[in-house]
């Protein structure tokens, strides 16, 4: 695994807005996208440090639900609501299809790879893995700026693909929702019902403040239709707290990702998955912060609020680690402990690697990069090729 210092194409915004990568840049005017760089990696690399074992990890994960829906006591901790744990069993007893996943991983060039979080739920970061990187990449070996043969670890999107059509929709129309405000957001849910539409079903988009209900508790959209299959990048936990979330439990939409995700969107799952698996060497030891067991991890340690998303509330706790607190709106749901694993640094760049799963199977992978330890949303995606 190398950092290598290549020159950014002269007209890459212009093909970003072409493309509708319309994020490409923060609102700082610093750019998110950053192809001043890119991460080489060796074959085997890729094969063998990465994407077998993020397969390890996702077939842990499955074996993690039914632990976790046979404990009431775990799903307590969890703080997943009471009135949701039946419709979530039978949720996963169906086994409901889920889409999409991607695993953050502490990689440096030396396995096994550490897993730091499973973002199950409402991950994002996919378009530019899926599509942007590969532009970038066909690009760069004709300009050379990249060798002619070099690859990459990328079948996003004929992965995405192939699994909307393997969900079985047939001719009922998918809804596709997301809140309102976020650029992010809204071009991933656009890219995901490209690929939906690809796959030949008929789609929907309305906004989640938009999704009305019936008196016998029915989600419906802006025409009144009755909305039977819904992905919405959106929260479970957020769903279940809006004025409709009774609703949830009446389970008459299938919704993607599937409710049996909730317990593999929280980070409590760190500590399930160290308590059926100890010393595995792709976890990190980690437990709920009120378990004895927590202060065996020692004085360094990350603590991670249940519920938190994009490094908010992270706190590095440990004497002689640089103070690393930060700021956010989580926390009051509870924290895990995790033994700390310091980002690789290369040369004052720290990078987290995103491996993706579809529909079950590892299928990609994308690069987020800070010099600050933890990260965060302000993080610079930079692509990566295969290079032996």
């Amino acid at each position: 695994m190398r950092r290598l210092a290549i020159p950014a194409r002269a007209n890459w915004r212009a093909e970003a807005e072409r493309v509708g990568f319309t994020f490409h840049t923060g609102e700082d005017g610093k750019p998110y996208w950053d192809e001043s760089a890119c991460y080489a990696f060796t074959l085997r690399q890729i094969e063998e440090d990465i994407e077998a074992p993020t397969g390890h990890l996702l077939d842990m994960c499955y074996q993690a639900v039914d632990r976790v829906l046979a404990r009431e006591a775990v799903l307590e901790r969890l703080r997943i609501p009471r009135f949701l744990w039946d419709t979530i069993a039978e949720s996963w007893r169906r086994r409901d299809r889920d889409l999409y996943g991607r695993f953050d991983l502490c990689y440096g060039g030396t396995a096994p790879v550490k897993l730091y979080e499973f973002n199950a739920d409402t991950p994002t970061g996919l378009f530019e893995a899926a599509v942007f990187q590969w532009l970038w990449l066909e690009a760069s070996r004709a300009s050379s700026a990249v060798p002619a043969n070099a690859d990459q670890f990328n079948s996003l999107h004929e992965r995405l693909i192939d699994a909307w059509r393997r969900f079985g929709i047939g001719r009922d129309t998918l809804h596709f929702t997301c809140a309102r405000g976020s650029e992010e957001d809204r071009v991933t849910v656009d890219y995901l019902r490209d690929c939906a539409q690809q796959a030949g079903i008929a789609t929907k988009f309305l906004f989640v403040d938009e999704i009305g209900i019936t008196a016998d508790d029915r989600f419906t959209d802006l025409e009144d239709a009755v909305i039977i299959r819904l992905f919405k990048l959106y929260p479970w936990e957020w769903l279940a707290a809006e004025s409709f979330g009774h609703a949830l439990a009446r389970d008459t939409t299938r919704v993607i990702e599937p409710m049996w995700k909730m317990v593999l969107s929280n980070k409590g799952l760190l500590a399930v998955l160290w308590e059926m698996f100890p010393n595995h060497p792709l976890l990190l030891p980690a437990y709920f912060e009120d378990d004895p067991k927590a202060a065996s991890i020692g004085e360094r340690y990350v603590r991670k609020p249940l519920l938190g998303r994009e490094g908010a509330n992270i706190e590095i706790v440990g004497a002689g680690a640089a103070a690393t607190r930060v700021p956010g709106p989580y926390g009051e749901e509870g924290y895990v402990r995790q033994a700390l694993a310091p980002l690789p640094d290369f040369a004052g760049n720290r990078p987290v690697l995103g491996s993706w799963v579809i529909a079950g199977e590892a299928g990609g992978m994308g690069i987020r990069e800070e010099r600050a330890q933890v990260t965060t949303n302000t993080a610079r995606f930079l692509p990566h090729i295969i290079a032996d």
